[in-house]
């Protein structure tokens, strides 16, 4: 048994895994795919929200800052402190029966692999930018979603996450992003 995950779903999840991972992957993937699961690589988009939201709206701006960076933390808390001590997965950089064939390409981490804690923040993060930003732009809701797949999915071409741990991870921070998006919609509507 390699974490608390049914014997059957890990084994289609690690079938996926290495198609994604170890089949269908390049040259130029490879060059692309470690910046695009870098957090410091999204720096500059952070930093651009963090000073147009609140020069276009106002006060209720940095309110919406403030609401993105709590969406975020409570995805990071609930997936890294609450629920991966429950499942205690290795990533497959760290499994021993994998760990010979995973292409790999960035450091592998000690931490847990399910959920990915990665995977829900930018869900969280474009989920909840969508739902409070959509009745001004509808463009919010695909960029906001293909950022996330795109960095979820950055974490299993790397070598350092399952399907299954990006998938649900990406499901835990579109509820979190959904719930804080309603909850700051009540409380304020940018307009």
């Amino acid at each position: 048994m390699h974490s608390t995950l049914p014997e059957w779903l890990v084994h289609y999840d690690r079938m996926v895994w290495y198609y994604l991972n170890v089949q269908w992957h390049n040259e130029v993937m490879d060059f692309i795919m470690p910046f695009l699961r870098n957090q410091w690589f999204w720096t500059p988009l952070y930093l651009f929200l963090a000073i147009f939201m609140p020069l276009r709206f106002g006060k209720y701006g940095w309110f919406w800052c403030a609401a993105f960076i709590i969406t975020f933390g409570l995805s990071d808390q609930l997936s890294a402190h609450l629920i991966k001590p429950i499942f205690a997965r290795l990533r497959p950089c760290n499994d021993e029966e994998l760990k010979q064939v995973v292409h790999l390409l960035v450091d592998c981490g000690s931490g847990k692999s399910f959920p990915s804690s990665h995977a829900a923040n930018h869900f969280a993060l474009a989920v909840f930018s969508a739902v409070s930003l959509s009745h001004i732009s509808r463009w919010v809701w695909p960029v906001g979603l293909f950022w996330a797949a795109s960095v979820a999915y950055a974490q299993v071409y790397v070598g350092v996450h399952f399907p299954l741990d990006v998938f649900c991870g990406g499901l835990l921070g579109a509820m979190v992003g959904w719930l804080t998006g309603r909850l700051f919609n009540k409380q304020f509507k940018l307009a």
